[in-house]
C-alpha cells in the first residue's frame, strides 16, 4: 500500500483546551474542560449520550462557537481564528456528507479541490486515498449504490486529502467490517507517526497506542447564573 501521508501543509503542533464551555439549545453542555494533546499524540473522548462529544469536536473544527475558554496550536490563541483551524483541522463526523450521483473517485476529487489541494497533486491523493480504504476496485462506482460501510471508508477517506495535522473524529469505526477497522487504524497510526494529533469520539478500541482518555462526564453544565 502506498504510503498516504507524505507531510503537512501546516506543521504539527500541540492543541490545548483550557476552560472551554460550550452551550446547545439554551442548555449548558459541558464547561471548565482542558485538555492537551501533543505531536503524535491522541486524545480518546468518552461519556454518556448528551455529554458533548461530537459538540467538542464540531467546536475545535470551528462548527460551532465556544461560550468560554480557549483553543490554542503551538500556543497560540486561535479560538477566534476559523481560518486558522481550516488550516490545521480535518474532521469526519458521524454523517458521511457525499452526493449520491457521483462516483466514488469523483467525490474524493471534489473534496480535494474544496480544501484547495494543488491541481497538480490531486490525482495522486486522490489515488492513495482509495487504496488505503480500499476504494480503488469502487472508483468508478456512483456512491448511491455503496454499502453502508464502503460509504463510510469513502467518508474517512478525505482525511488524507488535506494532509492537515489534526484530525477530528467522530465515531468513525461505525458501519465498518474488521478488515475495514485495521485499514483505518494503519491510516490512524501513520498519521501519528509523521506527527499527526487525532481526537476521537468512540465507544470501541481504535488501537490507539499511547491515546489519552478524556471523560466529559467530568464536565458537568455550570449553573446558568455561571454563563
Amino acid at each position: 500500500m502506498r504510503s498516504a501521508v507524505f507531510s503537512f501543509q501546516t506543521p504539527p503542533a500541540a492543541l490545548g483546551l483550557r476552560g472551554l464551555a460550550c452551550r446547545r439549545g439554551g442548555r449548558g453542555v459541558f464547561a471548565g474542560l482542558d485538555a492537551e494533546v501533543a505531536p503524535g499524540g491522541a486524545l480518546v473522548l468518552r461519556g454518556p449520550n448528551g455529554s458533548g462529544k461530537s459538540t467538542l469536536l464540531r467546536l475545535v473544527a470551528g462548527l460551532l462557537p465556544a461560550a468560554g475558554g480557549t483553543i490554542s496550536w503551538g500556543g497560540q490563541d486561535i479560538t477566534r481564528h476559523l481560518d486558522a483551524r481550516a488550516r490545521i483541522a480535518s474532521y469526519a463526523g458521524h454523517l458521511d456528507a457525499v452526493k449520491p450521483v457521483l462516483t466514488v473517485e469523483e467525490t474524493l476529487g471534489d473534496w480535494a479541490a474544496l480544501f484547495g489541494v494543488p491541481r497538480a497533486l490531486r490525482a495522486e491523493r486522490v489515488a492513495a486515498a482509495l487504496e488505503a480504504f480500499a476504494l480503488d476496485g469502487l472508483s468508478d462506482m456512483a456512491v448511491q449504490i455503496l454499502s453502508a460501510g464502503q460509504r463510510r471508508r469513502l467518508g474517512l477517506a478525505r482525511l488524507l486529502l488535506a494532509r492537515r495535522p489534526l484530525w477530528l473524529m467522530d465515531e468513525p469505526s461505525v458501519a465498518l467490517d474488521a478488515a475495514s477497522v485495521d485499514r483505518l487504524a494503519a491510516a490512524m497510526a501513520e498519521h501519528r507517526a509523521a506527527g499527526g494529533l487525532i481526537l476521537a469520539a468512540t465507544h470501541i478500541d481504535l488501537a490507539l497506542d499511547g491515546a489519552e482518555t478524556l471523560d466529559l462526564g467530568a464536565f458537568a453544565p455550570a449553573p446558568e447564573e455561571a454563563w
